[in-house]
């Protein structure tokens, strides 16, 4: 079931818990962190690889790559808060339940609302005689979500594994990435149509290894990362790179590459977090290693005079108690700080990652504040993008560690 971009993923988590040398971090204020459920791998389902969704009665929705009520194959489930301030945990979905995995398995990514509430996401694997991943619809009905799979993807489906979930456009559409990038528009009866946007060849210059779902611009424009390729002989296949993909006439689509990773003292392997963009068109996002320190940066895309992208490292890590092993991306507020987490360093003992905040100083430069250092019992290693609240609250995931040992979705208060 697990495609190889799947497989690639936990060899990278693997490396995320090797222990970090014990440095003192700056003493200041800890925020309030809480763990709102702690998965066990049972019926609450485990493994949390996709971020969480947040609806206007503060619910929030996420998914879990494996177990479940009645299966094995990963669930979408809700988190309720209660007045006294706990949460209540509840699978919507559980994969694989029906015969032959109809439905799919092993959801990596997280899920979207549409205008009409209705939820959307993807699985890795599954689909009955198409083994390789599927796109879902779940409907809110008074007596519980009408589950459909909208797509199957088999073998031949160039798209085919796709690990980070969809988006959606203005007019219903959705994209995606797996083996190559796809849009699935809705048609009469309530059918979808898949058009290949774009694939990745190996080894020419262009990228390929595709983790993480894209972005949609104002204009229509999706920006993604690519975990290798690049043309780069830093990295064994090459380091990876930032591309756009721009509609054109006749329905086709062109790719520009934004970046180029592998230079000097440039991170290498962004594939994992998804991209942000700022109001002036500025693309942020994080790469797991490399860097001036050599364990992962935070970067900055801005277009030049020339029409082409200069990069900025805003912070790089170095796999001390400040963390490492970037396995996200960030998420601005309202006054432009960005929020992140690191799937390793952090606690020597532990190696579990951090939650961090970087600062914009007037001077150009970005400040690093340490925010919560995860120790294993509460949450390790975060593999999502947070998500904020309209009051500045934080939430987020983590693929395993908790009292359940399957992993925990979190909230924090900066």
């Amino acid at each position: 079931m697990p495609t190889r971009r799947y497989l690639l993923f936990w060899t990278i988590l693997g490396v995320l818990f090797a222990p970090a040398p014990a440095l003192v971090p700056v003493a200041w204020t800890a925020p309030k962190y809480n763990v709102l459920h702690a998965f066990t791998g049972g019926k609450d389902g485990g493994g949390l690889f996709g971020p969480l969704l947040l609806d206007a009665s503060d619910d929030l929705y996420g998914t879990t790559i494996a177990g479940g009520p009645k299966g094995k194959g990963g669930t979408v489930f809700e988190l309720t808060p209660r007045r006294n301030g706990t949460w209540t945990q509840k699978a919507l979905h559980n994969f694989c339940s029906q015969p032959g995995c109809e439905d799919g398995g092993g959801p990596t990514g997280g899920v979207i609302f549409d205008s009409g509430g209705n939820l959307y996401g993807s699985t890795t694997g599954g689909g009955g005689s198409y083994t390789d991943g599927t796109v879902f619809e779940m409907k809110p009905r008074s007596a519980g979500w009408k589950f459909a799979v909208i797509h199957r993807f088999g073998r031949n489906d160039k798209a085919n594994g796709p690990f980070g979930g969809v988006v959606m456009d203005g007019s219903g559409n959705l994209y995606g990435i797996g083996g190559c990038a796809f849009e699935l528009s809705p048609q009469v009866g309530g059918k979808w149509k898949e058009q290949i946007l774009h694939c990745f060849p190996a080894f020419n210059g262009d990228g390929y290894g595709i983790l993480e779902r894209p972005i949609l611009d104002a204009t229509g424009n999706l920006y993604g990362t690519t975990q290798h390729g690049g043309g780069s002989k830093n990295c064994d296949g090459g380091c990876g790179t930032v591309f756009e993909l721009s509609p054109t006439s006749g329905g086709k689509w062109k790719e520009h590459i934004l970046h180029r990773f592998g230079s000097s003292g440039d991170g290498a392997f962004p594939g994992v977090g998804a991209l942000v963009l700022d109001s002036a068109g500025n693309v942020y996002g994080t790469t797991q290693i490399g860097g001036p320190a050599g364990y992962g940066t935070v970067f900055k895309l801005a277009r030049t005079a020339n029409g082409g992208w200069e990069e900025t490292i805003l912070h790089s890590f170095a796999d001390d108690s400040n963390g490492g092993y970037v396995a996200a991306g960030v998420v601005f507020d309202p006054r432009g700080n960005l929020y992140g987490t690191t799937g390793g360093g952090g606690d020597p003992n532990c190696g579990c990652g951090v939650v961090y905040e970087l600062s914009p100083a007037s001077d150009g430069k970005w400040t690093y504040k340490l925010l919560h250092t995860f120790i294993g019992s509460d949450g390790a290693g975060p593999g999502a993008n947070l998500i904020r609240d309209d009051k500045g609250n934080l939430y987020g995931t983590t693929v395993t560690g908790g009292s359940g040992g399957s992993g925990v979705a979190f909230e924090l208060t900066p």
